[in-house]
């Protein structure tokens, strides 16, 4: 290698790089305006031309200057490079090179590639998937320059056919690929950022220019930025600045740099360059550029993030002292809700030093707790963006695209129906307000419990009250919605009638739904991305319309809107790119776990590792090494918060590697427990949302006016008012409902309702004295699919609860024949009954529906009660707490069902339709008239208890007699001040 030359220089870790960059250029113009307006500063990123703006206006102290001419590289986020004012500046040559290819019409273009080698029948989404891999592997093999045709001798003969497999699909990009960008007269964008830097380097070559040449803050990790780099540091008047290249490493340990490595992208340069790293001068040191972190601190840090092969030298090191950690904090929390607040607690605070001005950073990959981050600064009034920008389909106009798609195509089901209709956009042609309520009514009228009939039609039947809506959805869904009944579409008539509705559904009665779908940064995002689709639909051959909402997720995948405008002036919040050469007094590192930082290495899907490496391309784990670059960066600021949650979505992460091999050389020793502070900021934290003072609430125990307690109950109704009075009140009194589920299987109470009509129509259809066809168990099982309805067609009722049907129909069958030979004269099912008893105010009404009454032979009555779930105990019974058939006995023996007469038997018919056999239970050890005459005594004291005003509605006042379950727990607040919860309800 040759001598250094003093045209690469680099700063260091522990320095803010735009600041001393700004400070360097100023010193060595010696304040000539003239020079500093001369000259090219390149840098890797438009974000890092802005913050070196800015650091010429801090290093300046306000001073007017003439900046020297600021363009980004293009390395990694930027599309294309633009070194000169013109095209013009590329040399005469570069003037005709043909546009880059919009990046959404490649994807189209290789998805019907892709589509015509996967046949017809190919669903376009899958398609568009490995299309968009397919794309990616382009940009990587055009990135590094690479030639596709050693593909073809890459793999040994043992796994040719395999291979030649994978050929046949990659000969979509080495064969066809080419031809296709001719037709469009187009290159891909790594291609043509190859050829400008190329014909930057050539104009270069044949007119140097005349000013100073500055190349500063790239790692040179694309090649072709390597070879401008070269060339920049070969100049008279150029000079090359790298980022934090550690000059200490012993030469072992450099010459053993792996991927993973933070230095590993420098030491390929250096290599590229020819240069010894020796060489490398640091960057001049001006006073306006104070230090950030302290030489040893930086030192620590590259001792812990040493090669694994070279860890060995950790025994000789002597365990760094704590001063070494000055200015850096370790905050583990349990979870990302603590984590985010004390982020949001350090960057509030950082706001209390107005005088300073000092600035605050969240650097995080993490864009969940950037997002929560954000949201708890509110609670301040803080606003602030997350400067990573937001997915185009998490927000609020492409989610509501998004959804309007789903609840075509799942022909207006409940759940996406409600997920389209409660977005906040949606408003059908009314006031925001009244939408909503028309919404919500809808969604009580008929969209709780089991799913409607498909389609508006069924929607109309469902929810004959929301008709206003539904005229809405039908007017101006239809041309949307029928594209769904069949046949293929074009990609654009699909787009075009789905942005009618979504605009027709967006209209409130004051504004046009244009003018809010597509208002702010996100929709004018969107409509970027659909005017883009819409002049590339042609690409693709037409397809189903069930396929178009999986699609357009795909499609719409990876686009970011980010904020324009409104940024806080001294709060960031910066991704690991964002946040490269960035300057900030407090620098908080967050999400500092094993596959977020770093992230976790993504498998190739087109070759394996060794493949990889023989063919050229980077190995995953570069990735790693520019994520540890970016953090020894952050590390070494003058003030830093790492933080990390101990749990994310109740599962237990692993610590980021590096906080872990810093916890390995610190030893356990005095600087461990340094980094592992934080407490008091966890005790800040939950005191933010403790209340002042916490008192347990009491029992409820509501007293309302007689004239407002209920004066007709049904026997189900009379045992909850003896097992939770407060049930009672929040029904009857308070006329409180729980919801069902939305678009609910069929539960328990349905299966039984089922059950108790197909039971009911057979006895109707064949009633008693006379036997029993013999072929009375088919015919129940006709008469049960009639009841099941519908319902049969969902997977879960006809292989879990018909087969309990059947085995219930046959044992029914037997026992019913059973009594029918016994001497039964009638059966009467599903009647209705009354009771009035007298109270001391008002007269108390008890009603009841029971299952079935039988007239014996002997003239006596049987009250019969189905029980397709628990069998009450005789204990209960007994006990007066399962009072439904003593009840009803005393209605049947007071006349109060056809048929009066003595009540000679209470029982309950036991069909769970198990493998064991159904069953009969007498309700308990006492004669009946003994049980009606103890419930009609139990009811009469009961009703006179409530008649006063004094007596209260208490929930739950024996727990050993609970029920066994209740929608009104959780409004009488039970977990809140209950102390057991015992008793098993016998």
């Amino acid at each position: 290698m040759s001598e250094a030359p003093s045209r690469v220089l680099t700063i260091g870790a522990g320095r803010p790089f735009v600041d001393a960059l700004a400070a360097g250029l100023l010193h060595q113009t010696d304040g000539d305006p003239a020079i500093l307006a001369d000259s090219l500063v390149l840098l890797p990123t438009r974000r890092a031309c802005r913050a070196l703006r800015d650091a010429f206006l801090r290093q300046a102290g306000g001073r007017p200057l003439l900046l020297p001419r600021l363009r980004p590289l293009g390395d990694v986020d930027a599309d294309e490079l633009a070194l000169g004012d013109d095209g013009e500046s590329l040399g005469p040559a570069m003037a005709d090179l043909p546009p880059a290819i919009d990046p959404l019409r490649r994807l189209l273009l290789l998805t019907r590639l892709v589509q015509g080698l996967e046949g017809p029948e190919a669903a376009p989404d899958r398609s568009a998937r490995l299309a968009a891999e397919l794309a990616r592997l382009l940009d990587q093999v055009q990135t590094e320059r690479l030639d596709f045709a050693r593909l073809e001798s890459l793999v040994p003969d043992e796994f040719a056919v395999h291979w030649q497999q994978t050929l046949t699909f990659l000969s979509i990009l080495t064969k066809t690929w080419p031809s296709v960008l001719e037709a469009e007269g187009t290159l891909d964008p790594a291609d043509r950022r190859n050829r400008l830097m190329a014909a930057q380097l050539t104009t270069w070559t044949d007119h140097p220019p005349a000013g100073p040449v500055i190349a500063a803050g790239t790692t040179g990790s694309v090649p072709a930025t390597a070879d401008l780099l070269a060339h920049v540091a070969a100049m008279d008047k150029g000079l090359v600045v790298l980022p934090g290249l550690d000059r200490t490493l012993d030469e072992p340990t450099w010459a053993a740099l792996d991927p993973p490595h933070p230095q590993y992208g420098l030491k390929k340069l250096l290599d590229r360059l020819g240069l010894e790293r020796a060489a490398v001068a640091d960057w001049p040191q001006h006073e306006a550029t104070p230090q950030h972190a302290t030489p040893d601190r930086q030192g620590l840090i590259h001792e812990a993030l040493r090669p694994a092969t070279t860890t060995e030298a950790w025994r000789d090191v002597t365990p760094p002292d704590s001063r070494l950690l000055d200015g850096v904090r370790r905050i583990d929390c349990p979870t990302p809700k603590e984590e985010a607040a004390i982020i949001a607690l350090h960057l509030r605070e950082s706001l209390e030093a107005v005088e300073t001005g000092q600035t605050a950073a969240l650097v995080t990959p993490d864009r969940a707790l950037a997002r929560r981050v954000a949201a708890e600064l509110r609670r301040w009034g803080v606003e602030i963006d997350d400067s990573a920008g937001l997915p185009l389909d998490q927000t609020a106009p492409g989610g509501f695209l998004r959804l309007t798609a789903r609840m075509v195509a799942e022909d207006f089901a409940p759940v996406a129906l409600l997920a389209a209709l409660k977005h906040p956009l949606a408003a059908g042609n009314q006031s925001v307000g009244a939408f909503r309520q028309s919404v919500r009514r809808m969604e009580r009228e008929g969209l709780r419990g089991p799913r409607p009939e498909g389609g508006l039609a069924g929607l109309r039947a469902a929810c004959p009250e929301s008709a206003l809506v539904i005229d809405h959805m039908e007017k101006n869904g239809h041309s949307f919605s029928s594209l769904f009944d069949g046949g293929a579409h074009s990609l654009s008539n699909l787009l075009r009638a789905h942005v009618a509705l979504a605009e027709a559904l967006a209209a409130t009665d004051e504004q046009p739904g244009a003018d809010r779908l597509w208002a702010g940064e996100a929709g004018a995002a969107l409509a970027d991305f659909v005017a883009d689709l819409d002049q590339a639909a042609d690409v693709l051959e037409p397809l189903a319309a069930n396929r178009y909402p999986a699609l357009l997720d795909v499609l719409m995948a990876g686009r970011v809107v980010r904020p324009q405008r409104g940024q806080h002036p001294r709060l960031a919040i910066l991704g690991p790119l964002e946040a490269r050469l960035q300057r900030a007094d407090l620098l908080i590192v967050g999400g500092l776990n094993e596959g977020d930082w770093p992230p976790e290495t993504q498998a190739n899907p087109w070759m394996s590792r060794p493949m990889m490496e023989r063919f050229g391309l980077p190995l995953p784990e570069r990735r790693i090494g520019l994520s540890a670059h970016d953090f020894v960066q952050c590390f070494c600021a003058a003030r830093v918060v790492l933080t990390r949650s101990q749990r994310v979505d109740g599962t237990p992460t692993v610590p980021s590697r590096w906080l872990l091999r810093l916890e390995t050389l610190l030893g356990g020793g005095e600087g461990e427990s340094v980094l592992h502070g934080g407490l008091d900021w966890l005790h800040w934290q939950a005191k933010l949302d403790e209340p002042a003072a916490f008192s347990p609430g009491e029992p409820p125990a509501p007293k309302p006016p007689v004239s407002a307690r209920p004066r007709q109950l049904s026997v189900t109704q009379v045992e909850t008012w003896m097992r939770d009075p407060y049930a009672v009140y929040a029904r009857h009194i308070l006329k409180l409902r729980a919801l069902d589920p939305l678009d609910a299987d069929p539960g328990m109470a349905d299966y039984g309702t089922f059950i108790h009509g197909a039971l009911d129509a057979f006895i109707r259809r064949f009633p008693p004295p006379g036997s029993l066809p013999e072929e009375a168990e088919a015919h129940l099982l006709d008469l049960g699919r009639e009841a099941f309805g519908s319902h049969m067609n969902r997977p879960g009722v006809w292989a879990f609860w018909w087969p309990r049907f059947q085995r219930i129909a046959a044992w029914f069958v037997t026992a019913e024949q059973a009594r029918r030979d016994a001497g039964l004269q009638v059966s009467h099912t599903e009647i209705k009954g009354t009771l009035v008893v007298n109270g001391p105010v008002y007269p108390f009404t008890l009603t009841a529906t029971a299952d079935r009454l039988d007239q014996l032979a002997d003239g006596s009555l049987a009250l019969i009660d189905y029980k397709t779930g628990t069998v009450p105990s005789q204990k209960e019974v007994a006990a007066g707490f399962a009072p439904q058939l003593p009840l009803e006995g005393a209605i049947a023996q007071a006349g109060g069902f056809p048929g009066k007469g003595t009540v000679s038997a209470l029982e309950y018919w036991a069909l769970r339709g198990s493998a064991k056999e159904g069953g009969k239970t007498q309700a308990a050890g006492k004669e009946p008239a003994g049980l009606i005459q103890e419930a009609l005594e139990g009811l009469h004291k009961l009703v006179g208890t409530y008649q006063f005003p004094e007596a209260a509605y208490p929930s739950i006042p024996r727990p050993d007699v609970a029920p066994r379950y209740s929608d009104y727990e959780h409004l009488a607040r039970r977990r809140e001040w209950a102390t057991s919860d015992v008793g098993d309800g016998e």
